[in-house]
């Protein structure tokens, strides 16, 4: 059965108003997620958050008056919550409190499937909870159940900052023998000169969706939050013949907690190390502006931002007024209409074709495997046969640092 959640934000007088409500959409949307139900909402307009309580001392009494009418499980915070708060909060209120970062780990505590994505996840926890073993007493065992507890095994984490930081030594060793094992998969795809595509975007913009059209795969497709969690790669050919690998990655969020982002630093390196990266937008969004900023600036702390990107605005069929794009270059799309698929990869092609340099060559056509290459490494635009010469004169766009490139000096 879903617990009852009520849901407690401050909306600090100089934070935009629409901002502010899209923030609250968002954490009902994370909380629905979570398998909860949001039974009210509370706000409070200050100028600051309260040092001791988060709110006033008012909110919190009519907060214990709605706790205790609704029959509430769970309270959650729209900010992230110190020690202090979580235990003042747990005490006056008397059933578990936790905060919008928290939530956050548990859905991706539920939603990692592979060795690596749940040593994240639990590191990540075991992060976060340590500074604020102090503020949350009995709340943290993990003999409860519930919204926020799940993850870690089954220790009462109170009882042992010690235990915590070995587990933690432990994860990041275990953690290290596995990015290690990711980064020589990556080395062997860098020396097989594969051509990489990353999808990044806001969590629930259709990543999966155009992923799985795209390669024909069935990767997890739902409308929630963080549907895909661990990234999948395949191969794929784009319309000229290029061959790629195209990943799927984790979906970004705004106040992504810092200890998810240094734990899902390896996962996110898939992005680092493309060649071309697709950032789906979902279109109809209100807040899709903000969501754009979201991921640009998560782009810029990996150093990812100078990566040649095409924007996809998906969901097309859900606009209802005139869409106006906020990047370039770009594509508006509905992800489940195949012609609108093909227009992607077509525009994709123009997009590279633009950053590498142009090439003319003439191939005999005894050089089975050189033609090939070019074929398959290399865009090609037109490919004629010179029957005098015996051979294939190819015109098209290549990589300016493809070892292809250095074969054909002077051609």
């Amino acid at each position: 059965m879903s617990e009852k959640v009520l849901i407690v934000a401050v909306h600090h007088y100089k934070d935009d108003e629409e901002r502010f409500h899209f923030s609250l959409d968002e954490l009902q949307s994370l909380t629905e997620t979570a398998k909860g139900r949001v039974v009210k909402i509370v706000t409070q307009k200050r100028e600051r958050i309260h040092p001791a309580l988060y709110l006033g001392e008012g909110k919190i009494e009519e907060i214990a008056q709605a706790v205790e009418d609704l029959e509430v499980d769970l309270v959650i915070s729209n900010d992230e919550l110190s020690a202090g708060q979580l235990r003042n909060l747990h005490d006056r209120l008397g059933i578990r409190v936790i905060d919008r970062s928290q939530l956050i780990l548990d859905i991706f505590a539920q939603r990692a499937n592979t060795k690596e994505g749940k040593l994240q996840v639990e590191l990540a926890q075991y992060q976060y909870m340590l500074p604020r073993l102090h503020g949350q007493g009995q709340a943290l065992s993990r003999l409860g159940a519930g919204i926020g507890t799940r993850g870690p095994g089954e220790t009462k984490l109170e009882s042992d900052r010690r235990h915590i930081r070995r587990r933690i030594d432990d994860i990041k060793k275990r953690l290290s023998t596995v990015v290690n094992q990711r980064e020589q998969y990556r080395k062997r795809r860098r020396e097989n000169r594969a051509f990489q595509i990353a999808i990044v975007g806001y969590t629930n913009a259709g990543k999966s969706t155009i992923f799985n059209r795209l390669t024909n795969s069935e990767s997890l497709e739902e409308n929630q939050l963080f549907a895909t969690l661990d990234p999948m790669s395949r191969q794929i050919q784009l319309p000229s013949g290029l061959d790629a690998i195209i990943t799927d990655t984790v979906g970004f969020i705004q106040d992504l907690p810092t200890s998810l982002i240094a734990a899902f630093r390896s996962t996110l390196e898939e992005v680092t190390e493309a060649d071309f990266i697709i950032h789906m937008v979902d279109a109809s969004h209100p807040d899709q502006i903000q969501h754009q900023k979201t991921v640009m600036n998560l782009l810029k702390d990996l150093n990812a931002d100078r990566i040649p990107i095409l924007t996809v605005y998906n969901k097309k069929d859900l606009l209802t007024s005139e869409f106006i794009p906020h990047a370039h270059p770009f594509i508006t799309i509905s992800a489940y209409d195949s012609k609108d698929l093909e227009k992607v990869l077509i525009k994709m092609e123009d997009v590279i074709a633009d950053e590498w340099d142009s090439y003319k060559t003439f191939v005999p056509s005894s050089e089975g495997k050189l033609l090939h290459q070019l074929n398959s490494t290399t865009i090609v635009h037109d490919r004629s046969f010179d029957e005098p010469l015996d051979g294939y004169v190819i015109e098209g766009h290549m990589d300016p640092e493809h070892p292809l490139k250095f074969m054909m000096k002077g051609q």
